[in-house]
């Protein structure tokens, strides 16, 4: 049931990715075409695109960290010994959560310190721009939480990567 409950959530990820791509697209190109077809624009269209371009990314890199399609080079690792290479996955894990855990407390501050803020064309809480960060965070957290598991455990990369 976890498993099914963490594939519907990465699966309204991605549609969260693509309804963001198509906002924005609509967004710039109507804009484009406002300004030079009729002399005018939509100035909130510019605000929400970039709003909208954050929550693209960090809701696409919270897919990709969790398929582990993130760039890596791993020539010279690749090369050690399975134990070393062990070794080196939970250490770099163990790196990643701290790492993580520095984002997620730099987005709960600038969530909490941003309630009162508004975005100067839409009027929206600027609290909701960062929430993308601590949405990454808490979900990034809990992938590698999982990978950690996997790693101490031994289970391999190969078809499991890809579930939390």
């Amino acid at each position: 049931m976890l498993t099914r409950l963490a594939n519907a959530y990465f699966k309204a990820l991605d549609q969260i990715v693509v309804i963001c791509l198509a906002g924005m697209v609509v967004m710039v190109f109507g804009n484009v075409v406002l300004r030079y077809g009729f002399n005018g624009g939509i100035t909130q269209s510019e605000e929400l695109s970039r709003w909208l371009f954050v929550w693209m990314v960090f809701c696409g890199a919270i897919v990709v960290l969790r398929e582990g399609g993130h760039i890596a080079v791993d020539m010279f690792v690749a090369r050690l010994p399975r134990a070393v290479r062990q070794a080196i996955a939970i250490l770099v894990t163990i790196t990643m959560l701290g790492l993580t855990w520095l984002v997620i407390q730099g987005a709960l501050t600038q969530v909490s310190v941003n309630r009162t803020s508004f975005a100067p064309a839409s009027g929206l809480s600027l609290s909701w721009f960062f929430a993308a960060g601590l949405v990454f965070g808490v979900s990034a957290f809990a992938i590698l939480l999982v990978r950690l598991w996997r790693e101490i455990r031994g289970v391999d990369k190969g078809a499991g990567e890809g579930g939390p």
